[in-house]
Order: C-alpha cells, then sequence, then structure tokens
C-alpha cells in the first residue's frame, strides 16, 4: 500500500460536463464532512509509509483557508515518506499566495490544474471561465512559490469544436511550459447537465483525428506520450496514477472513493449525509486471480510501455501469453513484444477497447 486518494465533494460552481460526486460549498456541510474524513483515515489505514497522496474532487482548493489547515492536520494521520508526490487539485480562480503558501507548508509538491481550454465559446459550454493571461500569471507564482511540477488539464471534442480551436488550446498550453498534460475527449455522461439536454458527441472520426493531432503535436514539443491521455516530460510522469495504472493496492478515503485492498476493491458512498454520518462503504467486491488479472490487463495496456511479462509472471505464477490468447493479435502486430514488454501497436491505441475485448 503506497497510495492514498482523498476526495473533497465541494465546489463553488458546477461543471456542465462533471460526472464526479460534488456539491455546492455549504460551510455548514464542510467541517462535518472533514470530521467524518478524519475518522474514515484512522479507522482505515494500518500505518504504511504513503509514497503518492493526491487530493482531488470536486474542487478541493474551494476550501477556506482554515478548513484547509484542518484537512492538513487530520491528513498528518498519514505516514509521508520523505519523497512523497503529493498531488492537489486546484481551480485556476483560486490560486492565491495564501492558498499555495498553505500548500507549500503541507508537503504538497504537485499542482492539477483544470484548465480544460481557453476558448469562450468552450469555456461557456462548459460553465468555466478564466484567460490564457490568467493562467499564465497564477502559473508563474506557482513557480515563484516553489511549485516546479505543475499539470494541466485539457478537455477536446467539445460539441462544435474544430481543429482550429484545438490547435490554438494546445498552443496556449504549450505556452504555459508544464512538466505534465492529461487530455480528455467530453464524455456526455447522462446524470450531468449536458447529459440531461440529451446532447449528442461529436462523431469517432472527428474524435479520432483530433486525439493523433494532440499526439503528435504533443511529442514534438518534448512531451512523453506514456499512457492513452497523459503526456509528460521526462520524469514527470505521474507516480500515483501509474500505481493506478499498474494495478497495485491503494486507498481510497472520501465520498465516492474507490479503493483497493489486498484482493478487495471497495466503492465509498455518493451521498454526503450517509457519509458524514459514517456509513462510508457502499460496496465491497471479493476478487479472484482470474478478476485480478484481467484487471492487470485492462489497466496495464493504458500505458504505452505495456505490460512487464516477468512481473506479470512474478505476480501471479503463470505467464500472459499462456493464460491469454494473443496469438492472432501479434501476427496482425496489434500487439506487440519490446524490451520485456507487452504493448498495444502505438497505432492501434485509439481503438485498444476492441483490442482489450479480443483478449479477455
Amino acid at each position: 500500500m503506497e497510495s492514498v486518494y482523498i476526495h473533497i465533494p465541494f465546489c463553488k460552481s458546477i461543471c456542465t460536463y462533471c460526472d464526479f460526486c460534488k456539491v455546492y460549498i455549504n460551510d455548514k456541510f464542510v467541517l462535518p464532512y472533514l470530521n467524518s474524513l478524519i475518522n474514515e483515515i484512522r479507522s482505515r489505514y494500518q500505518g504504511e509509509e504513503i509514497k503518492t497522496l493526491y487530493i482531488g474532487g470536486g474542487t478541493p482548493s474551494a476550501l477556506s483557508s482554515k478548513h484547509l489547515k484542518y484537512l492538513f492536520d487530520g491528513i498528518k494521520l498519514l505516514n509521508l515518506s520523505n519523497n512523497v508526490e503529493f498531488t492537489f487539485e486546484c481551480n485556476l480562480n483560486d490560486i492565491n499566495e495564501e492558498l499555495l503558501t498553505i500548500l507549500k507548508e503541507n508537503k504538497v509538491n504537485r499542482l492539477s490544474i483544470g484548465i480544460e481550454s481557453f476558448d469562450k465559446y468552450n469555456l461557456k459550454f462548459m460553465n468555466r471561465s478564466h484567460t490564457f493571461k490568467e493562467a499564465e500569471e497564477k502559473i508563474k507564482l506557482a513557480r515563484k512559490m516553489g511549485f516546479n511540477n505543475i499539470n494541466v488539464d485539457l478537455i477536446y471534442g467539445i460539441i462544435n469544436e474544430s481543429l482550429t480551436t484545438l490547435k490554438k488550446d494546445l498552443k496556449y498550453i504549450l505556452k504555459l511550459n508544464v512538466e505534465h498534460i492529461s487530455t480528455y475527449s467530453l464524455i456526455i455522461e447522462n446524470n450531468t447537465m449536458i447529459g440531461i439536454s440529451k446532447m449528442v458527441p461529436i462523431d469517432d472520426e472527428d474524435d479520432q483525428i483530433m486525439y493523433f493531432t494532440i499526439c503528435d503535436i504533443l511529442r514534438k514539443h518534448g512531451y512523453n506520450h506514456y499512457e492513452v491521455s497523459n503526456f509528460a516530460k521526462d520524469g514527470y510522469e505521474s507516480i500515483h496514477n501509474t500505481n493506478y495504472w499498474l494495478n497495485k493496492n491503494y486507498y481510497g478515503f472520501g465520498v465516492s472513493s474507490h479503493g483497493y485492498i489486498g484482493n478487495v476493491r471497495y466503492e465509498n458512498t455518493r451521498s454526503i449525509t450517509k457519509y458524514i454520518d459514517g456509513k462510508y462503504v457502499l460496496k465491497q467486491d471479493l476478487l479472484s486471480t482470474q478478476d485480478e488479472m484481467d484487471n492487470t490487463i485492462m489497466l496495464g495496456f493504458r500505458l504505452l510501455k505495456g505490460i512487464n511479462l516477468q512481473e506479470f509472471y512474478n505476480k501471479y505464477k503463470i505467464n500472459l501469453q499462456e493464460k491469454y490468447n494473443i496469438k492472432e493479435l501479434l501476427e496482425k502486430k496489434e500487439l506487440i513484444y519490446k524490451d520485456g514488454y507487452l504493448m498495444i501497436n502505438p497505432k492501434y491505441i485509439y481503438v485498444m477497447n476492441e483490442i482489450l475485448i479480443k483478449i479477455i
């Protein structure tokens, strides 16, 4: 157990596409929620040294300074490694010297900022508001305060978005010169504002063109495409998220959080009132060895370098090549071997789900 995820569900505004568990911030709920969160950590955490900690949401930066300090006091229950990767999600509008000082004092060393787009139409569509100048100023301030590991998110495939708009967003994001970029094609979920309004997503062909445009431009500017949706400068790949893709165990604390302990995957309630009442867990699934191997396949192939065959054997005492039907995929070069890894051919990474279905 090396990793911990903590969910803060409070937001000052709600993005139209967001399917994560969130509510408008209300002081009468914040302190009871944080108390319950700390109690959950106290009841479940077994004292392991934690090498990655990720606070997401919602919008963690929506918390007041007082509540942030209270949260970080509770996090002191965790035995953090001296070289912990500690990520904190921020809304661009919340970043100021006071927030950054609190984060710095509490060992946060990686910021994840939801930029999403700089296009006025896209921002209005997503119910967001910021400019490139504001992003430039806030990131400059973060650099001044000593943060040298910054991720920004980009959402593409927004309704009526053109390739020209996407390229312009990429141009601005590259100007920010951040260490890590996460990219996501817009998914219209049923219980979101855009889902309720029955919007239709862009077609697959346009989405694919946008995806490969992103891959091409970011690679040309020195970013390593190390996971389906993620790009990093050398040495700045997300350790926390990589642990997910390697199917390692982790704690999930907070409403709607997921965790994986031993051979049990659990999901916490999405009800904040139930969570505050101490009714944390919604469901738990006991995984068979077959389940765990299937998960290792599905998650591991998200990484561009693929799955380490020796590590797979060490973990499950079986050769992946013998357990799964991959001969035809190798012959068609949809899968390839390289340096002890089995990977999806980069040419087929966009249709990786189709390949996974063939394997499992």
